[in-house]
Parts: structure tokens; sequence; C-alpha cells
């Protein structure tokens, strides 16, 4: 995919009417009104976007992009790069926590090899490498365009693939050592955030690397020309393969509507970096948790997306997406079988004016 296919994408939006007929069947149910909160929302959210209020959500998957970031060298992270080849090869044995939990949940899960810093083929996970690893963008942008957009097709082209073999929701997660650095630098450029706003512990840095970790962005941010760029030259100048091929599902799911559930704070990055390039985007994103880290509420509230999930998780992989197809799993129950004022012979709520 070009810049200019890429800006040239036309988006359909949800069918606001199935929306509304969703909405009425969730009233028609013996319940109070709104009783199930945003997941009445987020139902009728799948029924717009799939075109039918006729709602599965069965055959669902997990896309977890695995891939490294060159900004480790600058001391961001308590792990080292040999972190992210060690536990993407767990996934593919689906033995790492997102795979142990679909399973419980009945959910398929594809690790995706998009950028690892190695030459090994990982049994298990599907290789769409890009390259070893971004680079230090620190010192040089972590990707050229033409990189960042081949991030993006794979993305897109896994939505397409994983349409065609009857997915009725795909879900996202990551796995990459740095990427809440890469992640807290894109919220903090595409927000117009002050660093220390957006930028959290990641997997457990102590006070000091977490005085590092906003150093090196801050320095990275006062490196390049941010507010004369785009989201497309952001994502390449500061970003990482794992957000982009997930902001390629975010665009994927937009352009085959098929609903896509994001995970915590890297994949609402990758979320809102879709948005930013594509506009239309958010309408088919299904938020799952409230990310521990500092940036997501803000971003939840750019994209005006309410997660559902406020637990303090910062897990990643897709496991908060996982937790929240086995919850909707719950609310589907009530509407594939629906109980209604009829069947119980009470009158119905009546939602009230003013």
């Amino acid at each position: 995919m070009t810049r200019q296919q890429l800006e040239q994408l036309n988006i359909v939006p949800p069918d606001a009417q199935i929306y509304r007929k969703v909405k009425a069947v969730w009233d028609g149910i013996a319940k109070p009104l709104d009783g199930l909160g945003e997941f009445e929302t987020m139902v009728a959210q799948i029924g717009a976007i799939t075109g039918s209020s006729d709602i599965s959500v069965d055959r669902r998957v997990i896309l977890t992009m695995c891939a490294d970031n060159g900004i480790v060298a600058e001391g961001v992270s308590q792990s080292g790069q040999e972190v992210t080849e060690i536990v993407t090869g767990f996934m593919g044995k689906q033995e790492s926590s997102v795979g142990k939990m679909a399973r419980r949940a009945g959910v398929d899960v594809i690790p995706v090899d998009i950028g690892i810093n190695s030459d090994h083929i990982l049994p298990g996970v599907r290789n769409c490498k890009i390259m070893r690893g971004t680079r230090d963008f620190l010192k040089e942008p972590a990707m050229t365009e033409d990189e960042t957009l081949q991030a993006v097709s794979v993305g897109i082209r896994l939505v397409r693939e994983c349409s065609k073999k009857g997915y009725q929701v795909v879900g996202i997660g990551e796995m990459g050592i740095g990427n809440t650095t890469t992640s807290s630098a894109l919220a903090a450029a595409l927000l117009g955030e002050s660093v220390e706003e957006v930028t959290g512990r990641g997997a457990g840095l102590s006070d000091e690397g977490l005085l590092r970790k906003r150093q090196v962005i801050a320095q990275a941010l006062e490196k390049y020309p941010i507010a004369r760029m785009d989201a497309l030259q952001l994502l390449a100048t500061i970003g990482g393969l794992d957000i982009a091929g997930m902001a390629g599902v975010c665009i994927g799911g937009a352009m085959f509507h098929i609903p896509v559930v994001l995970d915590g704070l890297i994949s609402m990055v990758s979320a809102l970096v879709a948005e930013r390039m594509v506009p239309g985007v958010r309408e088919f994103l299904l938020p799952s948790h409230m990310s521990k880290e500092p940036g997501a509420k803000k971003i939840a509230e750019a994209l005006e997306l309410h997660p559902v999930i406020h637990a303090g998780l910062g897990l990643g992989e897709g496991t908060g997406a996982v937790m929240l197809f086995s919850l909707l799993d719950l609310a589907m129950v009530l509407y594939e079988h629906q109980t209604t004022f009829d069947n119980m012979q009470i009158e119905a709520y009546e939602r009230q004016k003013g």
C-alpha cells in the first residue's frame, strides 16, 4: 500500500439503522433499560458494523503483533530484546499468557512476527517480518515510510484473511520489549501532551528507569519537527512495527466491516494512529480495558471510546481483549435467548423524556 492509496481509502460507516434496531431489542428484554450498560452499546455496534441484527461473536481471533524496538539501546527497559523472541516462541506453542487464557475462552490466537530481531523461524508463529526490529529513534527515524506502510499492509491483509476464514471479530495484541516507550512517544506527539502525562513504568521500571525513559522520549520529540508531521510520518519516525501492524488491523476492520477489539495502551495508540490516518476507523473499534499506563485514559477520551474493564491491567499480548470476549459471551446470552416483558407478562420500562 502506498501513502496515496491509504489516503484515498473510503470507509463506509456502520449501519445506524441496524444499531437502532439492536438497541430496541435490548429495550424489549425484561431488565432495566440500559441494564448491561456499555455491553448493550457494544453489541449494537457489532450489529451495525456487520450490517445485521442477527449477531454472533462465536468465531473470534487475536492477532498478536511481535516486534523489537531499537530504542531499547537507550536503556528504557529492564529487559533485553531477546525476551521478545522467547515470549513469541511460547506464543507459537500457545503457552504464553494469551494462549492459555484464549484456550479457556474459546478464542484463537495467531502470533505474528512482524519485526523480531532474529532470523529464527518460530514454529506456530506467522512470519510477516518487515525487518529485524526498528532503528533507535533517538539517533534516526525508527522506520522509513515504505517500511511503515509495509507493516500497515500486513495488518490489513491479515484481517482480509480472517474474514475469508469466517472469523466474526478480531482482537489485537502485541509483544515487544520497549514498546511502551514507542507508544508513549506517539501518544505525546499525537495528543500534544507532555511526556510526563502519558509515560508510565511499562513492565515495572524503577523511579530512575522511568526518569530515563521520559528523558529519552523528550529528547526524541525535540529532535524531530513533530508539529509538522502527520500520523504516518510520526509512526515511521518514533513508532514501532507492532504498532503499525495493529494500526493496519484497525484499518482492515473498517475496510471489511469486522469489529476489532483493542487491548491495552499500545493497541490503543495504534487505534489513534489508524484514526488519524484514515478518519472513521474508530467506529469499528471495541475497547476492552483501561490500561494502568497513564496515556491510556487520554487516548480513550480522544477516540471517544469507553473501556469496560477497569482492573489495572498491563499484561499485553491481547489478554485484555480475551477477557472482553468472555464478558461479551455473557451479554450475548441475554441477547440471543431473550426473555421479554411479554414473556413475563409485566409492563415494559419506557424511556422518559427530559
